[in-house]
């Protein structure tokens, strides 16, 4: 068993403001602020991380600053998001990003690499980012916790 979390909250959902990976990204900045994050994560990564921040109008400083300064829990932080000057909550905003991530696919090798991994065949019926990070994270669950 290792001292590390992994995040084991699906990019696929959502919290009451219906914003998909919001919940996730929380939990990753919350678990790097308390020094618990798994290794092979980032507290805000390039993809979904940052995807999520620049659609709701914030900083990457701003969320985790907040985050570390009053370690909330998750509704607190999606009513600390609703303060935000010029954050984008709008149903249209939101339905907009939900969209992206749905719709964002991995690269051929990034998608390979995991499929790989998790001993299953790249027959072309997993292509989207989320099932594809679902099944990294699980791996990587089984790996660090179950073996």
């Amino acid at each position: 068993m290792s001292n590390s979390i992994i995040p084991m909250i699906s990019s696929g959902t959502a919290g009451p403001l219906g914003v998909l990976h919001l919940p996730r990204l929380w939990l990753k900045v919350s678990l790097e602020c308390v020094g618990k994050l798994g290794a092979a994560y980032p507290g805000i990564g390039q993809g979904y991380d940052q995807m999520t921040i620049d659609a709701l109008g914030l900083t990457a400083e701003a969320v985790v600053d907040f985050i570390k300064n009053n370690r909330p829990n998750y509704p607190q932080f999606e009513a600390w998001i609703k303060e935000q000057p010029g954050a984008k909550l709008d149903q249209a905003s939101i339905d907009a990003f939900n969209s992206s991530v749905t719709g964002f696919n991995h690269d051929d090798e990034t998608r390979k690499a995991i499929l790989a991994d998790a001993n299953i065949a790249d027959d072309g019926s997993i292509l989207d980012a989320i099932n594809l990070n679902n099944l990294d994270m699980w791996n990587d669950f089984h790996d660090a916790e179950l073996k």
